[in-house]
């Protein structure tokens, strides 16, 4: 039967899943001031990161309508769609009345919406996962629950240069992001059923990314039948950085290094590591 893996475009995908015929990714809207940017093949992580710094409002995005993932259902019999953590976007509730609307008039199509509880690199390795499974030859229904078996134990940690984002759209305070400038605090955060919370920090970003790889070390389970991903913000050379360093210590079966598009930038900002395992 023929299938589809769809994401929104949050989903950073590496390039061998970027031509791949059965992979597809429905775009969010970007509102940054008066300007608004499609995330798709279109965008310009540079001119929107400069767009970003220089507003004084927080960016916003808006999820894909329930019409474009039904456009995106079109042409399989079996479409998985991954989507942003429920917490941090309304994707996944769009996502999900897109599949109703279509059963409705398709009835004899399978159709499974999976709530990353992350986001970024961690629905690279959701969406890796299910394609994984699809060329194995597993079913809809065998590949729908390793998958969210695999999301269950999937964690996901980052670690942010520039809190810009976080202080506008209130989840720092000015006082508080201030006092991180000054001292060069950075955060180690982490995602916990798809809800931010604060893990760790550290003073300076290299001390704040080995906090963050000792962490890695310590939760870590079965990594030798898992992937260690990485999404980057406008810093490769950081995300290699992170890269040698957790391979070092910990025996993943592979590695992969995604740059953010446009939504993951808008989170992650400059500078901005994500990582997903």
């Amino acid at each position: 039967m023929s299938y589809k893996i769809v994401g929104d475009s949050c989903t950073a995908l590496p390039e061998s899943m970027n031509k791949n015929e059965h992979v597809s990714v429905v775009p969010l809207l970007l509102q940054v001031g008066k300007e608004t940017v499609v995330d798709d093949e279109s965008f310009c992580q540079g001119s929107f990161l400069k767009l970003m710094k220089e507003c004084s409002e927080c960016p916003k995005s808006s999820c894909p309508s329930p019409e474009a993932y039904m456009d995106a259902f079109e042409g399989a019999d079996e479409v998985f769609v991954v989507t942003l953590s429920s917490h941090l976007s309304g994707s996944y509730n769009s996502a999900e009345l897109a599949k109703m609307l279509y059963l409705e008039k398709h009835p004899n199509k399978k159709i499974a919406v999976i709530d990353s509880q992350s986001a970024a690199a961690g629905q690279t390795l959701i969406a890796m996962r299910l394609l994984q499974e699809k060329e194995a030859g597993a079913s809809f229904e065998e590949t729908v629950e390793r998958a969210m078996k695999f999301r269950d134990v999937m964690k996901t940690k980052f670690v942010l240069e520039n809190l810009d984002n976080l202080k506008k759209n209130g989840r720092l305070s000015n006082i508080t992001a201030a006092l991180c400038s000054v001292l060069n605090i950075k955060p180690v955060m982490c995602g916990v059923e798809g809800v931010i919370e604060k893990l760790d920090q550290a003073r300076g970003m290299t001390k704040a990314l080995m906090k963050m790889v000792k962490y890695i070390e310590e939760d870590v389970i079965d990594a030798k039948n898992r992937i260690f991903a990485i999404t980057h913000c406008n810093c490769r050379e950081r995300a290699e950085f992170v890269r040698d360093m957790v391979m070092g210590r910990v025996p993943f079966r592979d590695s992969v290094i995604v740059e953010a598009a446009g939504v993951s930038s808008m989170y992650a900002n400059d500078g901005g590591i994500v990582v997903a395992y």
